[in-house]
């Protein structure tokens, strides 16, 4: 990740650059393709009143440019306010790219008269990796014809009871 602090009309000290090094540095745990971060901080006067603007420009892979500014009377405090606003949008996006939608089985069943199929969604009851003989033992102790899972290598598995009393596994 490439980082460049620019300072305007202001002198950047050497703790200051450390300090925004370090926050920025804390951005990376979010795991994604952050290709560079510019910080620029200006110092702001008006009216009298000494204040500093800080903006980091974040640039990732596969998405726009992410830019937060903040203003404050001091620049520590408009850093770490940034920086927390940074963590904000970078954790929803990576909250975005990692939840997984539950997926929907569809089941066409008969009606009772059969002359219609209706087409019924079902949620499945777990999305972590079931054992075969786990699933087989839910089957076996349920009144189901069949079970659908995930099985350890993180396949879509399904196991039905067959007329003969054993068991199929697809």
């Amino acid at each position: 990740m490439n980082t460049s602090i620019v300072g305007k009309q202001f002198d950047l000290t050497e703790p200051i650059k450390a300090y925004v090094n370090g926050a920025v540095d804390a951005l990376g745990k979010y795991n994604l393709d952050i290709i560079s971060v510019r910080t620029v901080i200006s110092a702001d006067e008006k009216n009298g009143k000494k204040g500093f603007n800080v903006e980091f420009a974040i640039n990732m892979a596969h998405k726009n440019t992410v830019v937060i500014q903040q203003k404050d009377k001091d620049v520590y405090a408009a850093v770490d306010l940034a920086i927390e606003r940074a963590k904000k949008v970078l954790r929803r996006h990576h909250d975005k790219i990692t939840n997984y939608k539950a997926e929907e089985l569809v089941v066409i069943e008969e009606n009772s008269e059969g002359s219609d199929d209706e087409i019924v969604p079902i949620r499945l009851d777990s999305y972590k990796p079931v054992e075969v003989e786990d699933a087989m033992n839910e089957l076996k102790a349920s009144d189901k014809q069949f079970i659908v899972f995930h099985d350890m290598e993180d396949k879509f598995r399904v196991m039905y009871k067959k007329t003969d009393g054993r068991f199929g596994l697809y």
